[in-house]
């Protein structure tokens, strides 16, 4: 059964900026669900449509079987919402936060102490129920955070970037309390990252979203499946841009025509080459390519990755994207070349 469904849904900002552009997808209940993207590439706008903060322009979407537009009440009272940012009062203790969160909700006073006690025995953080947030550590207030949002036992809950800024021991530990989430309370997860591992690790299927667009879905094994074989990675030694350019289109034009390689695409720095077999696809590249006059300065050598599947929908990678945001200019541009 569905929890989240759209059909069309759109937003758009004042200068016809499509942020989201009639997107399709469903969320199935008791899944952790990802919208996998860099920067600006429209996740957070489609979670704040789907909580309803904000309205679409167009096209409709139900949340736990209520309309967004025309349910908004219903709707909220039955999802959670973990921001990017830490939602967390650090002039209040852990209980404190809850106990606010529980009245907003208009809990009973006996259902927020209850609730108080199983949330913070799920997140690990017991004991520490009437200290000061402000004493706790960066990683302990994001999993208050994320109790936070458990509070009334919602079905679902939207996590926008829920381990940005994190080190990687947290982000780890916060992947725990988000699968416990769905195995003990079977409660559903809508994940939006920009992190590759995130993803992958974590993610029960994904949709890549770039530009406000929905590129594909699927299950990590699947997206990475498509791409096949083994990706071999050349890039050129120092010069302009002019040199790399040249570089790109001489090894493409060589690489092209044998019958080892599936295909090639250039990515920013390098020269993704997709072959069958990297082990000896290596050493007759490296040949052909001295044969040519053509010189290599690195090489690497990986199966593929939820980047390849991104590079090889948009002509970019993931990885090359984070930390920075796309502006509405590029959305616009994307807009203008697929009028």
């Amino acid at each position: 059964m569905s929890i989240i469904e759209t059909d069309k849904l759109t937003k758009v900002f004042k200068g016809d900026v499509r942020a989201v552009d009639g997107i399709d997808f469903e969320v199935k209940e008791g899944e952790i669900f990802g919208f996998l993207g860099p920067n600006g590439a429209g996740k957070t706008t489609t979670i704040k449509m789907l909580n309803t903060l904000i309205p679409p322009t167009s096209g409709s979407a139900k949340v736990a079987g209520y309309d967004i537009v025309k349910q908004p009440s219903d709707v909220r009272t039955s999802i959670g919402y973990v921001a990017q940012d830490v939602g967390v009062d650090e002039h209040s203790t852990g209980r404190e936060n809850l106990t606010l969160y529980g009245h907003f909700y208009r809990l009973d006073k006996a259902t927020i102490k209850q609730r108080i006690a199983e949330i913070f025995k799920l997140v690990d953080l017991e004991g520490y129920e009437d200290k000061m947030a402000k004493t706790y550590s960066g990683g302990m207030r994001k999993r208050l955070d994320l109790a936070m949002g458990l509070i009334h036992n919602p079905k679902l809950v939207f996590m926008d970037e829920p381990t940005t800024g994190l080190d990687p021991q947290t982000r780890s530990k916060i992947w725990e309390y988000i699968r416990k989430m769905t195995k003990e309370l079977g409660i559903t997860i809508f994940l939006t990252t920009h992190y590759l591992e995130e993803a992958d690790q974590l993610c029960n299927r994904v949709a890549i979203i770039d530009l406000g667009k929905i590129i594909t879905t699927g299950t990590p094994s699947e997206l990475k499946s498509s791409i096949g074989g083994d990706v071999i990675n050349l890039s050129p030694g120092k010069g302009d841009e002019e040199a790399r350019s040249q570089f790109m289109t001489n090894t493409q034009k060589v690489l092209e025509g044998e019958s080892f390689v599936q295909r090639t695409q250039p990515a920013e720095e390098e020269l993704a080459v997709y072959v069958d077999n990297a082990k000896t696809a290596t050493p007759a590249i490296m040949r052909i390519l001295a044969e040519k006059g053509i010189d290599v300065e690195t090489l690497s050598i990986s199966r593929p990755s939820l980047d390849d599947v991104f590079l090889k929908y948009t002509g970019k990678t993931i990885r090359h994207q984070e930390g920075k945001e796309t502006s509405f200019t590029d959305i616009a541009r994307r807009s203008e070349r697929n009028k």
